[in-house]
C-alpha cells in the first residue's frame, strides 16, 4: 500500500504539490491522472525518495523508501525508461541491477522473455527504439518480483500489441494482490485499465474514486435514438422535459430523459424505433470537464483564428 499524507513540494516560488493526501490500495490498478504540470511526476519522485517534501510524508507499506533494505524487492518503479547506460546491453543492464538485490541470472532471463526482448537482449540499449527502451524499463521494474509497482507513462512508445500486453500485465499483477500505481495521458487506455483513479490538478487532489464513479459524476448520460419519426419524437421528448438534438439521418441525441421513458413515449405516439441506446460519457470527457480549471499549459489560438497576425 502507498500512502501520501499532506505532501507539499515547492521549487522556488512554484508549488508543484500542494497538501496532497491519498492511499493506493493493493489488489487493483490505480490510475494517476492530471493535466501537464499537475504534479504527477513530482509526486512519484516524492514517493520514491528522489525528492524531499517541504511538508508531509510518503510511505510504502508503512516505511519510507530509503529505509527499505532491498528496495527493488518491495517496489518496482519506472519513471524514466531511458535512464540507462547506453553502452550496456539490455541483459547486462538488468544483470547489474539483479546483483544488487541478490538475484541470479535466471531471473534476468525470465523478465527479458516476459517483456519480449529476447532477440535483442545482447544488443546495446543505446540503440533501442522508444518502445524497446520502454520494455527494458518495465523489465527493470519487474526484476525483483515486487509487491508494489509505480509506473510513470508505461505505454509511452509502445505499439498497439505492446499496449495490450502491458494493460493485461498490470491487471494480472493487481489480481495477485499487488499495488499498481500508474500514470498516463491516454484516457481511453486508462478507462479500460484502471479500477480506481486519483486525479490531481495544480498539485491538489481533485478526485479519488472508482473509474466508473468518476465518469458518472462528471459526465451527462445521453440516449442515442434512431427513428424514421425523429422529428415528431423530438417534439414529444421536449414536452416531457428532455432535450433532443438531431444529428441527421433520423438520429437524435437525447439528454435529461431516461431511455425507458423515451421508449414509452415512442409506443404511446406510435413512433418506430430503430435504435435506443443509453450511453455514458467517456473518461476523456469526464477528465476534461473536471480538470478544466486546473490546466496550467493550455493550447494557444492559431493566428488565423484571431483575425490574422
Amino acid at each position: 500500500m502507498i500512502e501520501a499524507k499532506n505532501l507539499t513540494k515547492r521549487y522556488g516560488d512554484k508549488i508543484a504539490v500542494n497538501d496532497l493526501s491519498f492511499t493506493v490500495e493493493p489488489g487493483r490498478v490505480t490510475g494517476f491522472l492530471g493535466p501537464n504540470g499537475a504534479g504527477k511526476s513530482t509526486t512519484m519522485r516524492l514517493l520514491l525518495g528522489l525528492d524531499r517534501p517541504n511538508r508531509g510524508d510518503a510511505t510504502i507499506d508503512g516505511r519510507h523508501y530509503r529505509d527499505l533494505p532491498r528496495p527493488l524487492r518491495m517496489v518496482g518503479a519506472l519513471l524514466e525508461a531511458r535512464a540507462i547506460h547506453t553502452g550496456r546491453s539490455a541483459y547486462n543492464h538488468l544483470l547489474c541491477l539483479a546483483q544488487t538485490q541478490g538475484l541470479g541470472k535466471k531471473r534476468v532471463e525470465e523478465v527479458i522473455e516476459l517483456v519480449g526482448l529476447t532477440e535483442v537482449a545482447r544488443k546495446r540499449a543505446g540503440g533501442f527504439s522508444l518502445g524497446m527502451g520502454q520494455r527494458l524499463g518495465i523489465a527493470a521494474a519487474l526484476l525483483a518480483d515486487p509487491s508494489v509497482l509505480i509506473l510513470d507513462e508505461p505505454v509511452n512508445g509502445l505499439d498497439p500489441e505492446g499496449i495490450v500486453w502491458i494493460r493485461t500485465l498490470m491487471k494480472q499483477l493487481a489480481s495477485e494482490g499487488r499495488t499498481v500505481f500508474v500514470s498516463s495521458h491516454l484516457m481511453n487506455e486508462m478507462a479500460v485499465t484502471a479500477d480506481h483513479l486519483i486525479v490531481i490538478g495544480r498539485g491538489r487532489l481533485i478526485a479519488d474514486c472508482s473509474t466508473e464513479e468518476f465518469i458518472e459524476r462528471s459526465t451527462e448520460q445521453i440516449v442515442v435514438v434512431r427513428s424514421p419519426d425523429a422529428e415528431r419524437l423530438a417534439v414529444a421528448v421536449g414536452k416531457e422535459g428532455g432535450k433532443a438534438v438531431p444529428n441527421g439521418e433520423g438520429l437524435l441525441t437525447v439528454t435529461n430523459l431516461e431511455a425507458a421513458r423515451i421508449g414509452e413515449l415512442s409506443a404511446a405516439g406510435g413512433f418506430v424505433l430503430h435504435e435506443l441506446t443509453p450511453r455514458r460519457g467517456s473518461l476523456e470527457e469526464a477528465f476534461m470537464e473536471l480538470t478544466r480549471e486546473s490546466v496550467e499549459y493550455g493550447a494557444g489560438v492559431a493566428p488565423d483564428a484571431q483575425g490574422g497576425a
